[in-house]
Parts: structure tokens; C-alpha cells; sequence
């Protein structure tokens, strides 16, 4: 068996961003760098073309490079695990929840401090969404309500509780003063962030909804569920512009689908999403058909 193993060449491929392709393998083997965390990471985010933002249940918010894989600035002051980190991108603030009930935001060319508390709701932090300008922040939790705050004062500048609306993520639409969010009661809502009022509901599904995101150019949003040998665990693409209805479903995944996302679309591929699972996969499919890539 090892002499047969020792013949086999192998290539795996590594599509980036930006539409070109790599190869990883005995030619062209990934690169190893020190960890950012100290345990296991909860979340991250893209914080600018070249940086990221993670949080993990070493309670800590760490700022990466995506180039060099080295931890450029790690932040300290949450009591509890971070459950969600999110940026405006190309802006200079990280904002971070966390189990201890609080959200904070933290200066990239700031101190290690954070700049900015958001508290107010009284059980775990789970949905983070931060306005393009970063003036603005929504937060979502499992007390059932919506918060949003001025991230200049902290203030709070509305508060909206729903019966059994225990939040699992918020994105916010690019252009739009629109908040997208997931829920434990199977449903994904758009709410409107000047009022803080729904402005539409989507229909429910069969399973809890876990994560949402939104395109860039802000006309569709994409919704995940759990689910378990097979029922469920499929991904959705809703229409936000025109009939607000059910585009195309993903299915594919055994266990829960825990995140969903638009990926970038370089000028030779078709507009793709990425669905990850907790049946140990990373799916790829095409936006359009649903075709798994």
C-alpha cells in the first residue's frame, strides 16, 4: 500500500477571490502560520481587502491579515466567549458579541481597550450588523429583541422585542438602510433600521433558520436551516427587490447548514454561494441552478 501511495501524485484546487485558480498539494502546499486564539474561533468577518476580524471562546477579538495569515492586533475585555464579530468594510472599527450579554467596538488604530459598550440585552448576543458608514449598529439576541444603537455614543436608539424571535444573525443590505435576520422561530425578516420595524417576513420554514447574507448589489439574501439526516439543512435564495418570493433552494447537506454566503465573482465565473455544514462539508454551488460546483 505504500508503494502504491508513494505513486500517486495529488492536486487539490484553490479558487481565490479574485477569479484566478492555485494549486495546493506536493507543489504547492498551504501555508502554516501561528494561531490567532487560544481556543476554538466562533466567527469572523472581512474587515478590510486585506485583513480580517475573529472572535473565539478565549474571549478575545483578534485582526489577521489574509495574506500572511500573522494576528496584527488582539483585543481583550469581553467575560465570556465571542459569539459574532462583523466591520464596515474598509472601515477601522471591529465590533464583537459576546455570552456576557454585550457588544463592544474596538479602534484598529486604537488601544487594546475597547472605544465603544453597547449593553442592554439580557441574554446572549447572537446577531451582529453594522450600516456601511459604521455610524449605525443593530444588534439581535436571544432575549427575542432588536437593538439599535449610535456607535458614536452608544446610545440606544430603539429597541423591538417579537414573541419567540430568539435572533441567530444579522447582515445588513449594502445601500439600504434594510437589516436581514434569521431566527430560531424558522422565519427570516427584513426589518427596516430607520424605524426599526419589520418591513416584510419571508414564509416560515420547516427548521430553525441559523445565518443569513446578502448580495452586493442588495437583491437577493440567502437563509440556511438546521436539520439532520438529510431533512432540512438546506439553503435559500429570497428575491428582496420584486416578489419578495422563494428564488431557488440548495440542498445537498445531512446535518445543519450553519452558514451561508455569496462569494465573490471574478469575471470568469457565474455568481456562486458557499454553504457550510455541520456534516463535516463545504459546499459550492451555482447561484442560479443550484448546481453543486
Amino acid at each position: 500500500m505504500g508503494k502504491l501511495q508513494s505513486k500517486i501524485s495529488f492536486h487539490t484546487t484553490k479558487y481565490r477571490a479574485d477569479g484566478t485558480v492555485g494549486q495546493m498539494g506536493p507543489s504547492g502546499a498551504s501555508q502554516q502560520h501561528s494561531s490567532a486564539h487560544t481556543d476554538a474561533v466562533t466567527s469572523v468577518a472581512a474587515l478590510k481587502p486585506d485583513l480580517c476580524v475573529s472572535g473565539g471562546r478565549d474571549k478575545s477579538v483578534a485582526v489577521s491579515s489574509w495574506r500572511s495569515g500573522a494576528a496584527l492586533r488582539r483585543f481583550i475585555g469581553h467575560e465570556r466567549e465571542v459569539t459574532k464579530v462583523t466591520s464596515a468594510l474598509d472601515s477601522n472599527r471591529v465590533f464583537s458579541a459576546s455570552r456576557d450579554k454585550t457588544v463592544m467596538m474596538w479602534e484598529l488604530q486604537g488601544t487594546s481597550g475597547p472605544s465603544q459598550h453597547f449593553p442592554g440585552h439580557d441574554l446572549v448576543v447572537t446577531g451582529l450588523a453594522v450600516s456601511p458608514d459604521a455610524s449605525q449598529l443593530c444588534t439581535g439576541s436571544r432575549d427575542n429583541t432588536v437593538c439599535k444603537w449610535d456607535t458614536e455614543t452608544g446610545e440606544c436608539l430603539g429597541r423591538a422585542a417579537i414573541s419567540r424571535n430568539l435572533v441567530t444573525h444579522l447582515c445588513w443590505v449594502p445601500g439600504e438602510p434594510y437589516v436581514i435576520q434569521t431566527s430560531e422561530d424558522k422565519t427570516t425578516r427584513v426589518w427596516d433600521s430607520r424605524e426599526l420595524q419589520v418591513a416584510h417576513t419571508f414564509p416560515a420554514k420547516q427548521h430553525i433558520q441559523t445565518c443569513c447574507d446578502v448580495s452586493q448589489d442588495g437583491r437577493y439574501c440567502l437563509s440556511c436551516s438546521s436539520g439532520s439526516a438529510g431533512h432540512g439543512a438546506e439553503a435559500t435564495l429570497w428575491d428582496l427587490r420584486q416578489t419578495r418570493g422563494r428564488v431557488c433552494e440548495y440542498r445537498g447537506h445531512f446535518q445543519t447548514t450553519t452558514s451561508c454566503v455569496f462569494l465573490p465573482r471574478g469575471p470568469t465565473l457565474a455568481p456562486s454561494i458557499a454553504t457550510s455544514s455541520r456534516d463535516s462539508t463545504v459546499k459550492v454551488w451555482d447561484q442560479d441552478t443550484a448546481g453543486r460546483g
